[in-house]
């Protein structure tokens, strides 16, 4: 074997910026109350919880615009 460094480009950060991070936690807690919702039968939380996980998306991709996201190369 030969003790030669690699060649390939190493991954610097393999998508954990603060935009993808906020985007989940947005989207995990939609989807926790949306469950909450459909368990106690609360459809108002329900449709406002399938809005927050598009708020979320939108949260992060003006988060990735804003310089927050995955550099590209």
């Amino acid at each position: 074997m030969s003790s030669q460094p690699s060649t390939s480009v190493p991954h610097d950060d393999h998508g954990s910026t603060p935009a993808a991070w906020t985007t989940v936690v947005i989207i995990t807690i939609a989807f926790i109350l949306g469950t909450l919702a459909i368990m106690i039968g609360n459809w108002p939380l329900f449709w406002g919880s399938a809005a927050l996980v598009v708020v979320g998306g939108i949260v992060g991709l003006i988060m990735s615009k804003a310089g927050l996201g995955k550099k590209r190369h």
